[in-house]
């Protein structure tokens, strides 16, 4: 039997695999870290944190499965949106932790670029209108404005899964889904760096490795040298899976384009995959991970969406969670039993989910978290289901970006599907039916894919049939037409305090 391992670096955990190559889970392994926040809106993460992960969970899949080393023919490494990517001196080292996704400090670059580019040009070149502090190419203005020293010292940026996987291989090699959502310099037309706008920007082409390649070519091979550190056979081929929820979307067997897919953790992150690029003033656009010079991933999503709960989790239910940690119920199952009676709409309780800012669809830094029509009649488990509603309605949200048809049904995965009364909030709320998947289906397994495809030890045909959904779950007419008037107000209520939400960063400025 031949296996192929997955590794995936995500914004808070380290996670491996081990699959046989019909598509059973051997073994898998996972360790959790932290995302250093030294200043308000500020994310950052060592690499060396990152490389420690993978290297740490795939050695424990070895020792797991205790299959003959030599039976595995390929490595899949897919990662987290590294914002800056991983500066690096002339020596490979790290000059500074890397500004991530998260972060969101770039308003005086966004300012910048906004006063100094010709954005329907940028747009034209890159497919991205939107000029914001997510996209990598603003935090790089950041690094290259307020730390002169450290510019000095970068030779070039390297995207999180690069940077692991060259430490294997000793090869740079840069998907291109993880060099498209770096953003404006990254020319989605000719699926290469657009020397033009790194010019304008003033970033040097040669902090931008050019060994761009897709998610089902090999990247590189094993080194004698980390073979001989994790256990493996060297020569084992590597491949460069881009951005996990690229990679999480190949897990749930999109290698064509037509379906939504929305993936929930901390984050969320909805798409449609499609052939041409969709041109929206706040979807993101970049290259899938599979077949990048065929399709494109056009994608919105919230800065924290999952990751709210988790807030209202760990800050007003610890009992709950030291009763977990003592073998009890798991918190977040005990808050759904406890809220799974109260109505949509939540007794007229709205929640906005920015508690980090937010990307798409408003693409502002200074939105804040609100909580809207607390009264004396309200209880804890009203504020935990309008929190699960906030993140309903920012998926609707960005579903209206969209002006595709999105058939019969919309697929969501990840950790909210653990919750058959959220799945359920997520189809209310949206007016669409959904599907789950039977299995998780998460970035590691779309990295065994792009593994297997490129080492042709998996076929088209093989990993079409592994991803199976479960049965729609169809709206409730009547909760719909609540949740539309609900969510009327939800947008209205961010334009209503929108300018309230800059003064109060102004005053936290102070």
């Amino acid at each position: 039997m031949n296996y192929l391992i997955g590794t995936d670096v995500g914004t808070s955990s380290a996670k491996s695999v081990l699959m046989d190559t019909d598509g059973n889970l051997i073994a898998q392994s996972l360790v959790e870290y932290d995302v250093l926040t030294p200043k308000n809106l500020w994310a950052e993460q060592w690499a060396q944190v990152w490389l420690d992960g993978a290297k740490q969970t795939i050695k424990q899949v070895i020792k797991k499965s205790k299959v003959n080393t030599s039976d595995i023919k390929g490595i899949g490494i897919s990662a987290l949106y590294g914002g800056t990517g991983v500066p690096v001196d002339s020596e490979g080292k790290e000059v500074r932790p890397t500004l991530i996704w998260m972060d969101r400090r770039a308003e005086k670059q966004v300012q910048w670029i906004k006063n100094n580019i010709d954005l329907e040009h940028l747009s034209n070149i890159t497919g991205n209108d939107i000029v914001d502090p997510y996209y990598g190419y603003t935090k790089i203005l950041w690094i290259k404005d307020n730390e002169p020293e450290n510019w000095q010292r970068i030779k070039e940026f390297l995207p999180p899964d690069t940077f692991i996987v060259k430490s294997l291989t000793g090869v740079t090699a840069v998907n291109h889904s993880a060099a498209g959502n770096i953003g404006g310099i990254y020319d989605i037309n000719q699926n290469t760096w657009s020397d033009e706008m790194l010019d304008e920007m003033g970033i040097p082409s040669t902090m931008m490795p050019d060994n761009l390649v897709a998610g089902n070519d090999i990247a590189g091979y094993i080194t004698p040298e980390t073979a001989k550190e994790l256990g493996l056979t060297p020569g084992i081929p590597v491949i460069v899976g881009g951005v996990d929820v690229g990679a999480a979307n190949v897990g749930m067997g999109v290698l064509e384009p037509g379906r939504y897919v929305a993936a929930i953790g901390t984050s969320m992150n909805a798409a449609l995959v499609s052939e041409k690029p969709i041109k929206n003033k706040r979807l993101i656009v970049w290259p899938y991970p599979y077949n990048p010079q065929e399709l494109n991933y056009n994608f919105s999503g919230s800065a924290t969406a999952g990751g709210i709960t988790k807030w209202f989790r760990d800050n007003f239910a610890q009992l709950e969670v030291a009763e977990q940690k003592n073998g009890g119920v798991n918190a977040y199952v005990a808050l759904g039993k406890e809220s799974e009676n109260i109505p949509a709409g939540s007794d007229g309780l709205v929640v906005l989910p920015y508690f980090m800012g937010e990307r798409a669809p408003v693409w502002n830094s200074d939105a804040k978290g609100v909580l809207f029509g607390l009264s004396l009649s309200h209880s804890r488990s009203h504020i935990y289901h309008a929190f699960q509603e906030a993140v309903a309605y920012a998926l609707r949200h960005s579903i209206e970006l969209t002006d595709e048809n999105l058939g019969d049904y919309i697929v969501i995965a990840g950790g909210v599907t653990n919750s058959k009364d959220w799945v359920q909030m997520f189809a209310d709320v949206t007016g669409y039916a959904v599907r789950t998947p039977l299995e998780d289906a998460e970035a590691n397994l779309g990295d065994v894919i792009l593994a297997g495809l490129a080492t042709n030890t998996l076929t088209l045909n093989q990993v079409k049939g592994w991803q199976v959904l479960g049965e729609k779950v169809i709206p409730d007419k009547k909760n719909h037409e609540i949740y539309n008037k609900y969510f009327k107000l939800y947008k209205k209520l961010y334009l209503d305090l929108k300018d309230d939400m800059s003064a109060l960063t102004d005053i936290n400025k102070l």
